[in-house]
Protein backbone atom coordinates (compact mmCIF):
# COMPACT_ATOMS: atom_id res chain seq x y z
CA UNK A 1 0.00 0.00 0.00
CA UNK A 2 1.28 3.71 -0.83
CA UNK A 3 2.11 6.02 1.65
CA UNK A 4 0.55 8.59 2.53
CA UNK A 5 -0.23 11.45 4.72
CA UNK A 6 -3.27 9.90 6.10
CA UNK A 7 -1.69 6.35 6.70
CA UNK A 8 1.74 8.22 7.61
CA UNK A 9 -0.31 9.59 10.40
CA UNK A 10 -2.01 6.43 11.53
CA UNK A 11 1.19 4.31 11.09
CA UNK A 12 3.25 6.70 14.05
CA UNK A 13 0.12 7.23 16.35
CA UNK A 14 0.32 3.29 16.57
CA UNK A 15 3.53 3.79 17.76
CA UNK A 16 2.79 6.72 19.69
CA UNK A 17 5.45 8.89 17.84
CA UNK A 18 2.38 11.21 16.29
CA UNK A 19 1.99 14.66 18.41
CA UNK A 20 -0.24 16.33 16.17
CA UNK A 21 -0.46 17.27 12.25
CA UNK A 22 0.03 21.21 11.59
CA UNK A 23 -1.03 23.31 8.56
CA UNK A 24 -0.77 26.74 8.71
CA UNK A 25 -2.86 27.83 11.75
CA UNK A 26 -4.70 24.45 11.86
CA UNK A 27 -3.52 22.04 14.55
CA UNK A 28 -5.62 18.71 14.18
CA UNK A 29 -4.90 14.85 15.20
CA UNK A 30 -7.69 14.22 11.80
CA UNK A 31 -5.66 13.70 8.77
CA UNK A 32 -8.90 13.67 6.60
CA UNK A 33 -9.05 17.64 7.97
CA UNK A 34 -5.84 18.00 5.34
CA UNK A 35 -6.43 18.82 1.44
CA UNK A 36 -4.82 15.73 -0.34
CA UNK A 37 -4.42 13.51 2.81
CA UNK A 38 -4.43 10.45 0.96
CA UNK A 39 -2.50 11.35 -1.97
CA UNK A 40 0.29 8.89 -2.12
CA UNK A 41 4.07 10.60 -1.68
CA UNK A 42 6.11 10.42 -4.04
CA UNK A 43 9.29 10.11 -2.82
CA UNK A 44 10.71 10.21 0.62
CA UNK A 45 14.03 12.05 1.46
CA UNK A 46 15.90 13.58 4.43
CA UNK A 47 18.15 15.96 2.50
CA UNK A 48 16.44 19.36 1.46
CA UNK A 49 18.45 19.34 -1.79
CA UNK A 50 16.48 16.65 -2.88
CA UNK A 51 13.25 17.60 -2.28
CA UNK A 52 10.98 17.40 -5.87
CA UNK A 53 7.23 17.40 -6.52
CA UNK A 54 5.31 14.59 -4.31
CA UNK A 55 8.33 14.48 -1.66
CA UNK A 56 8.30 13.76 1.95
CA UNK A 57 10.75 15.25 4.02
CA UNK A 58 11.85 13.60 7.24
CA UNK A 59 13.59 16.36 9.35
CA UNK A 60 15.95 14.72 11.44
CA UNK A 61 19.05 15.74 13.69
CA UNK A 62 20.41 19.42 13.63
CA UNK A 63 17.80 20.53 11.62
CA UNK A 64 17.21 24.20 10.72
CA UNK A 65 14.33 26.48 9.91
CA UNK A 66 16.51 27.93 6.84
CA UNK A 67 17.34 24.80 5.34
CA UNK A 68 13.25 24.92 4.65
CA UNK A 69 14.20 28.41 2.14
CA UNK A 70 12.30 27.88 -1.02
CA UNK A 71 10.76 24.48 -0.27
CA UNK A 72 7.13 25.07 -1.56
CA UNK A 73 8.80 25.84 -4.89
CA UNK A 74 10.16 22.20 -4.92
CA UNK A 75 7.12 20.39 -4.51
CA UNK A 76 7.51 19.77 -0.87
CA UNK A 77 3.83 17.53 0.05
CA UNK A 78 4.44 17.04 3.57
CA UNK A 79 7.70 17.22 6.24
CA UNK A 80 7.94 15.20 9.59
CA UNK A 81 9.79 16.23 12.45
CA UNK A 82 9.82 17.34 15.98
CA UNK A 83 9.58 21.01 15.22
CA UNK A 84 6.45 22.92 13.66
CA UNK A 85 7.96 24.34 10.50
CA UNK A 86 4.50 26.17 9.72
CA UNK A 87 6.03 29.29 9.79
CA UNK A 88 8.46 28.90 6.94
CA UNK A 89 6.51 26.57 4.47
CA UNK A 90 3.28 25.86 3.68
CA UNK A 91 3.38 21.94 3.30
CA UNK A 92 1.71 19.89 6.01
CA UNK A 93 3.75 19.00 9.07
CA UNK A 94 3.39 15.73 10.87
CA UNK A 95 4.89 16.42 14.04
CA UNK A 96 6.76 13.62 16.26
CA UNK A 97 8.31 13.13 19.36
CA UNK A 98 11.01 11.13 18.05
CA UNK A 99 12.09 11.90 14.23
CA UNK A 100 14.24 9.37 14.30
CA UNK A 101 11.76 6.31 15.35
CA UNK A 102 9.78 8.07 12.69
CA UNK A 103 11.71 7.90 9.81
CA UNK A 104 12.94 4.15 10.47
CA UNK A 105 8.95 3.06 10.13
CA UNK A 106 8.04 5.60 7.42
CA UNK A 107 10.41 4.71 4.73
CA UNK A 108 9.80 1.17 5.60
CA UNK A 109 6.37 1.57 4.30
CA UNK A 110 7.33 3.87 2.01
CA UNK A 111 9.22 1.32 0.22
CA UNK A 112 7.22 -1.93 0.77
CA UNK A 113 8.23 -3.03 3.77
CA UNK A 114 11.07 -4.83 1.55
CA UNK A 115 12.07 -6.50 5.34
CA UNK A 116 9.45 -8.88 5.05
CA UNK A 117 10.77 -10.28 1.77
CA UNK A 118 13.68 -11.21 3.20
CA UNK A 119 15.43 -13.57 5.33
CA UNK A 120 17.20 -11.14 7.56
CA UNK A 121 20.52 -11.82 9.31
CA UNK A 122 22.29 -9.35 11.86
CA UNK A 123 26.20 -9.29 13.16
CA UNK A 124 27.24 -7.61 16.11
CA UNK A 125 30.24 -7.51 18.25
CA UNK A 126 33.16 -5.54 18.75
CA UNK A 127 35.57 -7.63 16.71
CA UNK A 128 34.61 -9.63 13.91
CA UNK A 129 31.80 -8.77 12.54
CA UNK A 130 32.75 -7.81 8.95
CA UNK A 131 34.68 -11.26 8.96
CA UNK A 132 31.51 -12.87 9.94
CA UNK A 133 29.04 -11.43 7.37
CA UNK A 134 31.37 -11.62 4.83
CA UNK A 135 31.60 -15.56 4.83
CA UNK A 136 27.91 -15.86 6.06
CA UNK A 137 27.15 -14.38 2.42
CA UNK A 138 29.05 -15.58 0.75
CA UNK A 139 28.46 -19.30 2.22
CA UNK A 140 24.53 -18.15 1.77
CA UNK A 141 25.35 -16.91 -1.86
CA UNK A 142 26.81 -20.71 -2.45
CA UNK A 143 23.92 -22.43 -1.44
CA UNK A 144 20.58 -20.07 -3.02
CA UNK A 145 22.66 -19.36 -6.39
CA UNK A 146 23.83 -16.32 -5.42
CA UNK A 147 20.94 -14.37 -4.16
CA UNK A 148 22.91 -12.95 -1.01
CA UNK A 149 23.23 -9.34 -0.07
CA UNK A 150 25.20 -7.75 1.92
CA UNK A 151 25.94 -4.39 4.76
CA UNK A 152 29.20 -4.18 5.86
CA UNK A 153 31.40 -1.19 7.54
CA UNK A 154 33.50 -2.07 4.34
CA UNK A 155 31.23 -2.65 0.88
CA UNK A 156 27.43 -3.24 0.34
CA UNK A 157 26.14 -5.59 -2.23
CA UNK A 158 22.85 -5.21 -3.75
CA UNK A 159 22.37 -8.26 -6.24
CA UNK A 160 24.89 -11.10 -5.13
CA UNK A 161 28.02 -10.43 -7.27
CA UNK A 162 28.44 -5.99 -7.11
CA UNK A 163 30.41 -4.66 -4.11
CA UNK A 164 30.44 -1.13 -3.34
CA UNK A 165 31.97 0.86 -0.42
CA UNK A 166 30.10 1.83 1.89
CA UNK A 167 29.79 4.80 4.13
CA UNK A 168 28.64 3.58 7.72
CA UNK A 169 28.65 0.14 9.47
CA UNK A 170 25.18 0.25 9.49
CA UNK A 171 23.24 2.63 6.81
CA UNK A 172 20.96 5.37 8.05
CA UNK A 173 17.28 3.57 7.96
CA UNK A 174 15.92 5.35 5.46
CA UNK A 175 18.85 4.46 3.20
CA UNK A 176 18.77 0.40 4.56
CA UNK A 177 15.02 0.15 3.47
CA UNK A 178 15.66 1.66 0.25
CA UNK A 179 18.65 -0.57 -0.65
CA UNK A 180 16.48 -3.24 0.76
CA UNK A 181 13.86 -2.69 -1.70
CA UNK A 182 16.55 -2.67 -4.32
CA UNK A 183 18.11 -6.20 -3.39
CA UNK A 184 14.81 -7.48 -2.92
CA UNK A 185 13.63 -6.42 -6.59
CA UNK A 186 17.17 -7.40 -7.88
CA UNK A 187 15.93 -11.46 -6.60
CA UNK A 188 17.67 -11.11 -3.41
CA UNK A 189 16.35 -13.83 -0.73
CA UNK A 190 18.61 -13.18 2.05
CA UNK A 191 20.51 -10.02 3.53
CA UNK A 192 23.45 -10.09 6.49
CA UNK A 193 24.10 -6.91 7.66
CA UNK A 194 26.53 -5.41 10.54
CA UNK A 195 24.80 -3.60 13.29
CA UNK A 196 26.65 -1.21 15.01
CA UNK A 197 25.79 0.17 18.55
CA UNK A 198 24.83 2.99 16.77
CA UNK A 199 22.24 1.89 14.95
CA UNK A 200 20.48 1.51 17.88
CA UNK A 201 21.74 4.74 19.69
CA UNK A 202 20.43 6.59 16.99
CA UNK A 203 17.46 4.38 16.01
CA UNK A 204 18.59 3.28 12.40
CA UNK A 205 17.35 -0.23 12.72
CA UNK A 206 14.17 0.75 14.50
CA UNK A 207 11.21 -1.50 14.06
CA UNK A 208 13.78 -4.20 12.38
CA UNK A 209 13.54 -7.66 13.64
CA UNK A 210 16.40 -10.39 12.25
CA UNK A 211 15.48 -14.19 11.69
CA UNK A 212 19.02 -14.72 13.42
CA UNK A 213 21.51 -12.66 15.03
CA UNK A 214 25.36 -13.21 16.02
CA UNK A 215 26.87 -11.47 18.99
CA UNK A 216 30.76 -12.33 18.79
CA UNK A 217 32.20 -10.58 21.83
CA UNK A 218 32.53 -7.49 23.71
CA UNK A 219 34.98 -5.45 24.95
CA UNK A 220 35.40 -1.41 25.76
CA UNK A 221 35.32 0.65 21.96
CA UNK A 222 33.57 3.86 20.91
CA UNK A 223 33.90 5.49 24.79
CA UNK A 224 33.43 9.24 23.95
CA UNK A 225 31.31 12.06 24.20
CA UNK A 226 29.69 11.79 21.04
CA UNK A 227 29.50 8.28 20.79
CA UNK A 228 29.29 6.41 24.07
CA UNK A 229 29.74 8.03 27.51
CA UNK A 230 30.66 4.97 29.35
CA UNK A 231 30.45 0.92 28.27
CA UNK A 232 27.57 0.01 30.20
CA UNK A 233 26.22 2.28 27.81
CA UNK A 234 28.15 0.61 24.56
CA UNK A 235 27.01 -2.70 25.69
CA UNK A 236 23.28 -1.41 26.38
CA UNK A 237 22.89 -0.41 22.53
CA UNK A 238 24.69 -3.66 21.27
CA UNK A 239 22.13 -5.91 23.37
CA UNK A 240 19.35 -4.05 21.41
CA UNK A 241 19.95 -6.68 19.24
CA UNK A 242 18.89 -9.95 21.52
CA UNK A 243 15.48 -8.38 21.42
CA UNK A 244 14.97 -8.05 18.43
CA UNK A 245 15.87 -11.27 16.91
CA UNK A 246 14.08 -14.66 16.44
CA UNK A 247 17.45 -16.76 17.37
CA UNK A 248 20.37 -15.66 18.72
CA UNK A 249 24.59 -17.03 18.05
CA UNK A 250 26.69 -16.08 20.96
CA UNK A 251 30.29 -16.17 21.22
CA UNK A 252 30.53 -19.30 23.95
CA UNK A 253 33.46 -17.06 25.46
CA UNK A 254 32.08 -13.49 24.91
CA UNK A 255 32.33 -11.23 28.43
CA UNK A 256 29.20 -10.76 29.90
CA UNK A 257 27.36 -14.03 28.28
CA UNK A 258 25.09 -14.58 31.54
CA UNK A 259 23.41 -11.13 30.85
CA UNK A 260 23.22 -11.79 27.22
CA UNK A 261 21.39 -15.20 28.22
CA UNK A 262 19.42 -13.51 30.42
CA UNK A 263 18.68 -11.16 27.86
CA UNK A 264 18.11 -13.97 25.54
CA UNK A 265 15.74 -15.99 28.16
CA UNK A 266 13.29 -12.80 28.67
CA UNK A 267 12.94 -12.45 25.02
CA UNK A 268 12.32 -16.19 24.90
CA UNK A 269 14.93 -16.25 22.03
CA UNK A 270 16.99 -19.54 21.43
CA UNK A 271 20.60 -19.70 22.17
CA UNK A 272 22.99 -21.94 20.48
CA UNK A 273 27.01 -20.80 20.84
CA UNK A 274 30.13 -21.13 19.11
CA UNK A 275 34.35 -21.30 19.36
CA UNK A 276 37.15 -22.74 18.39
CA UNK A 277 38.92 -25.79 20.22
CA UNK A 278 41.63 -23.08 20.98
CA UNK A 279 39.25 -21.62 23.59
CA UNK A 280 39.23 -21.49 27.18
CA UNK A 281 37.93 -25.45 28.00
CA UNK A 282 34.90 -24.17 29.53
CA UNK A 283 33.55 -23.50 26.11
CA UNK A 284 34.97 -26.55 24.32
CA UNK A 285 30.98 -28.11 24.79
CA UNK A 286 30.02 -24.44 22.18
CA UNK A 287 27.29 -25.84 19.85
CA UNK A 288 28.98 -25.13 16.77
CA UNK A 289 32.91 -25.72 16.85
CA UNK A 290 35.90 -24.71 14.51
CA UNK A 291 38.81 -27.58 15.16
CA UNK A 292 42.29 -26.54 13.94
CA UNK A 293 43.70 -29.12 11.47
CA UNK A 294 47.38 -29.92 13.06
CA UNK A 295 48.73 -31.29 9.65
CA UNK A 296 47.26 -28.42 7.84
CA UNK A 297 48.04 -24.34 8.81
CA UNK A 298 44.77 -22.20 8.44
CA UNK A 299 42.70 -25.62 7.81
CA UNK A 300 39.64 -26.00 9.90
CA UNK A 301 37.25 -28.95 10.98
CA UNK A 302 33.74 -27.53 11.22
CA UNK A 303 31.27 -29.31 13.76
CA UNK A 304 27.53 -28.68 14.60
CA UNK A 305 26.00 -30.61 17.92
CA UNK A 306 28.84 -32.89 17.92
CA UNK A 307 28.26 -34.32 14.08
CA UNK A 308 31.25 -32.94 11.55
CA UNK A 309 29.99 -30.63 9.06
CA UNK A 310 33.33 -30.58 6.67
CA UNK A 311 35.76 -28.58 6.43
CA UNK A 312 38.00 -26.08 4.53
CA UNK A 313 41.41 -23.61 4.46
CA UNK A 314 40.49 -20.46 4.63
CA UNK A 315 42.32 -17.69 3.06
CA UNK A 316 41.60 -15.09 6.33
CA UNK A 317 44.58 -16.57 8.86
CA UNK A 318 44.03 -16.74 11.97
CA UNK A 319 42.16 -18.56 15.37
CA UNK A 320 39.84 -15.45 15.87
CA UNK A 321 38.48 -16.11 11.65
CA UNK A 322 38.09 -19.23 12.24
CA UNK A 323 35.71 -18.24 15.17
CA UNK A 324 34.11 -15.88 12.71
CA UNK A 325 33.64 -18.88 10.70
CA UNK A 326 31.97 -21.18 13.29
CA UNK A 327 29.68 -18.54 13.63
CA UNK A 328 28.89 -17.44 9.86
CA UNK A 329 27.77 -21.33 10.03
CA UNK A 330 25.93 -21.50 12.99
CA UNK A 331 23.78 -18.26 11.62
CA UNK A 332 23.09 -20.29 8.23
CA UNK A 333 22.19 -22.90 10.66
CA UNK A 334 20.06 -20.95 12.09
CA UNK A 335 17.67 -20.09 9.20
CA UNK A 336 17.29 -23.28 8.11
CA UNK A 337 20.11 -23.68 5.50
CA UNK A 338 22.37 -26.43 4.60
CA UNK A 339 26.21 -26.02 5.27
CA UNK A 340 27.63 -28.14 2.82
CA UNK A 341 30.22 -28.56 0.06
CA UNK A 342 29.23 -25.77 -2.24
CA UNK A 343 29.38 -23.26 1.34
CA UNK A 344 32.69 -24.65 2.53
CA UNK A 345 34.11 -23.97 -1.40
CA UNK A 346 32.92 -20.34 -1.02
CA UNK A 347 34.10 -19.48 2.77
CA UNK A 348 37.73 -20.95 1.80
CA UNK A 349 37.84 -18.12 -0.57
CA UNK A 350 36.32 -15.34 1.03
CA UNK A 351 39.55 -12.12 0.90
CA UNK A 352 38.29 -9.01 2.33
CA UNK A 353 40.56 -5.74 0.77
CA UNK A 354 42.53 -4.56 4.37
CA UNK A 355 41.33 -7.73 6.49
CA UNK A 356 44.17 -9.65 7.20
CA UNK A 357 45.75 -8.29 4.03
CA UNK A 358 49.34 -10.87 3.64
CA UNK A 359 51.89 -9.77 1.90
CA UNK A 360 56.09 -11.00 1.73
CA UNK A 361 59.08 -9.76 0.04
CA UNK A 362 62.71 -11.30 1.25
CA UNK A 363 62.93 -10.46 4.82
CA UNK A 364 59.70 -8.84 5.10
CA UNK A 365 56.70 -9.12 5.78
CA UNK A 366 53.57 -7.11 5.79
CA UNK A 367 50.22 -7.10 7.22
CA UNK A 368 47.16 -4.95 6.57
CA UNK A 369 44.60 -5.14 8.97
CA UNK A 370 41.55 -2.74 9.89
CA UNK A 371 42.28 -3.52 13.75
CA UNK A 372 41.70 -0.21 15.59
CA UNK A 373 41.26 -1.23 19.31
CA UNK A 374 42.86 -2.69 22.01
CA UNK A 375 41.72 -6.30 21.45
CA UNK A 376 41.99 -6.17 18.07
CA UNK A 377 45.77 -4.89 17.95
CA UNK A 378 46.74 -7.39 20.79
CA UNK A 379 44.75 -10.40 18.72
CA UNK A 380 46.92 -9.57 16.19
CA UNK A 381 50.38 -8.76 17.67
CA UNK A 382 49.76 -11.83 19.31
CA UNK A 383 48.91 -14.16 16.33
CA UNK A 384 52.25 -12.75 14.04
CA UNK A 385 54.36 -13.38 17.02
CA UNK A 386 52.94 -17.02 17.33
CA UNK A 387 53.29 -17.68 13.67
CA UNK A 388 56.52 -16.59 13.41
CA UNK A 389 58.12 -17.20 16.72
CA UNK A 390 60.54 -19.42 15.56
CA UNK A 391 62.10 -16.64 13.22
CA UNK A 392 62.92 -14.70 16.24
CA UNK A 393 60.98 -11.76 14.20
CA UNK A 394 61.11 -7.94 14.87
CA UNK A 395 57.83 -6.14 14.81
CA UNK A 396 57.35 -2.63 13.40
CA UNK A 397 53.81 -1.44 14.03
CA UNK A 398 52.18 1.52 11.84
CA UNK A 399 49.24 3.28 13.54
CA UNK A 400 47.39 5.88 14.45
CA UNK A 401 44.09 6.44 16.28
CA UNK A 402 41.04 8.59 15.07
CA UNK A 403 40.20 12.19 15.70
CA UNK A 404 36.90 13.69 18.32
CA UNK A 405 35.52 10.09 19.16
CA UNK A 406 36.80 6.87 20.85
CA UNK A 407 39.02 8.44 22.62
CA UNK A 408 40.08 5.39 24.26
CA UNK A 409 41.14 3.73 21.38
CA UNK A 410 44.45 5.55 21.47
CA UNK A 411 45.78 3.74 25.20
CA UNK A 412 44.06 0.55 23.78
CA UNK A 413 46.11 0.44 20.52
CA UNK A 414 49.41 0.98 22.54
CA UNK A 415 48.45 -1.21 25.32
CA UNK A 416 47.59 -3.79 22.45
CA UNK A 417 50.95 -3.45 20.54
CA UNK A 418 53.79 -2.31 22.70
CA UNK A 419 54.24 -5.95 24.56
CA UNK A 420 55.32 -7.30 21.19
CA UNK A 421 56.83 -4.56 19.14
CA UNK A 422 60.06 -3.98 18.71
CA UNK A 423 59.09 0.07 16.73
CA UNK A 424 55.76 2.06 16.78
CA UNK A 425 55.83 4.28 13.93
CA UNK A 426 52.50 6.91 14.24
CA UNK A 427 50.69 8.42 11.56
CA UNK A 428 47.54 10.11 10.44
CA UNK A 429 44.02 8.94 10.68
CA UNK A 430 40.67 10.38 10.57
CA UNK A 431 40.06 13.31 11.89
CA UNK A 432 37.06 16.46 12.04
CA UNK A 433 38.38 19.15 14.72
CA UNK A 434 41.16 17.47 16.93
CA UNK A 435 45.07 18.19 15.72
CA UNK A 436 46.28 14.50 14.66
CA UNK A 437 49.45 16.18 15.86
CA UNK A 438 48.47 15.82 19.42
CA UNK A 439 46.42 12.72 19.19
CA UNK A 440 49.59 11.37 17.94
CA UNK A 441 51.77 12.79 20.75
CA UNK A 442 48.95 11.23 23.18
CA UNK A 443 49.30 8.08 22.28
CA UNK A 444 53.79 8.17 22.11
CA UNK A 445 52.61 9.52 26.06
CA UNK A 446 51.55 5.66 26.51
CA UNK A 447 54.45 3.90 25.22
CA UNK A 448 56.43 3.21 28.75
CA UNK A 449 58.45 0.07 27.87
CA UNK A 450 61.79 1.86 26.70
CA UNK A 451 63.04 -0.80 24.40
CA UNK A 452 60.04 0.32 21.95
CA UNK A 453 61.24 3.05 20.00
CA UNK A 454 58.24 5.44 18.45
CA UNK A 455 58.39 8.03 16.10
CA UNK A 456 55.78 10.32 14.23
CA UNK A 457 55.26 11.03 10.01
CA UNK A 458 52.21 12.67 9.40
CA UNK A 459 52.16 11.20 6.10
CA UNK A 460 50.88 7.88 6.17
CA UNK A 461 52.67 6.70 2.83
CA UNK A 462 55.62 7.83 4.67
CA UNK A 463 55.26 6.61 7.93
CA UNK A 464 54.99 3.09 5.75
CA UNK A 465 58.04 3.88 3.60
CA UNK A 466 59.78 4.43 6.42
CA UNK A 467 58.38 0.94 8.10
CA UNK A 468 59.72 -0.82 4.92
CA UNK A 469 63.03 1.09 5.10
CA UNK A 470 63.45 -0.15 8.63
CA UNK A 471 63.03 -3.92 7.49
CA UNK A 472 65.79 -3.58 4.70
CA UNK A 473 67.84 -1.99 7.09
CA UNK A 474 67.67 -5.18 9.58
CA UNK A 475 67.46 -7.43 6.16
CA UNK A 476 69.58 -9.91 8.73
CA UNK A 477 66.42 -10.71 10.38
CA UNK A 478 62.96 -10.83 9.59
CA UNK A 479 60.91 -7.73 10.21
CA UNK A 480 57.14 -8.22 10.66
CA UNK A 481 55.42 -4.60 9.90
CA UNK A 482 51.92 -4.15 10.97
CA UNK A 483 49.64 -1.35 9.03
CA UNK A 484 46.98 -1.01 11.25
CA UNK A 485 43.59 0.97 11.25
CA UNK A 486 43.03 2.06 7.98
CA UNK A 487 42.44 -1.26 6.03
CA UNK A 488 41.56 -0.71 2.09
CA UNK A 489 40.15 2.66 2.89
CA UNK A 490 41.33 5.13 -0.13
CA UNK A 491 41.22 8.41 1.84
CA UNK A 492 42.11 10.14 5.17
CA UNK A 493 39.59 12.20 7.07
CA UNK A 494 41.85 16.00 7.39
CA UNK A 495 39.79 18.36 8.70
CA UNK A 496 36.16 16.32 8.28
CA UNK A 497 36.43 16.10 4.32
CA UNK A 498 38.11 13.37 2.46
CA UNK A 499 41.56 13.28 0.86
CA UNK A 500 42.28 10.79 -1.50
CA UNK A 501 44.79 8.62 0.00
CA UNK A 502 46.51 5.23 -1.94
CA UNK A 503 45.59 3.07 0.34
CA UNK A 504 47.77 0.88 2.67
CA UNK A 505 47.46 -2.25 0.95
CA UNK A 506 48.40 -0.40 -2.30
CA UNK A 507 51.51 1.46 -0.41
CA UNK A 508 52.73 -1.58 0.64
CA UNK A 509 52.28 -3.72 -2.79
CA UNK A 510 54.21 -1.05 -4.61
CA UNK A 511 56.58 -0.49 -2.21
CA UNK A 512 57.51 -4.52 -2.37
CA UNK A 513 56.65 -5.13 -6.10
CA UNK A 514 53.92 -7.02 -5.52
CA UNK A 515 51.15 -6.88 -8.54
CA UNK A 516 47.76 -5.54 -7.30
CA UNK A 517 45.47 -8.78 -7.32
CA UNK A 518 42.27 -9.62 -9.84
CA UNK A 519 39.53 -7.45 -9.25
CA UNK A 520 36.53 -8.99 -7.62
Amino acid sequence: MALTLASAAALLREHHLLREIIQGDMWTDDASRIDAADVPFAAITYDTRKVAEGTLLCCKGRFKAEYLDGIDAKGLQAYMAETDYSSVTRAPGLIVNDSRKAMSLLSAEFYGRPQDELTLIGITGTKGKTTTAYFTQAMLGAISGGRAALFSSVDNCLDGRTYVESDLTTPESMDAFRMMREAVDNGMRYLVMEVSSQAYKVDRVYGLDFDAAAFLNISPDHISPIEHPTFEDYLYCKRQLITHTRSLVLGADCAHADLLREDAALAGVPVVTFATDQSAPEVATADFLATADPEAPSRYVFSAHGRTLGACGLTMEGEFNAANAAAAIALIDSVGGTVGEPAFEALAQVRISGRMEHFEAGNIVAYVDYAHNYVSSKTLSEFVLDKYRGRNPRIVVVTGSVGDKAIDRREGIIRGVEPYADRIILTSEDTVKERMIDILHEMQGYVTNPQVSTSIELDRAKAIEDAVADARAHADRLTVLLIIGKGEEQWIKVDGRHAPYEGDGHVIRRLLGIGEPASR
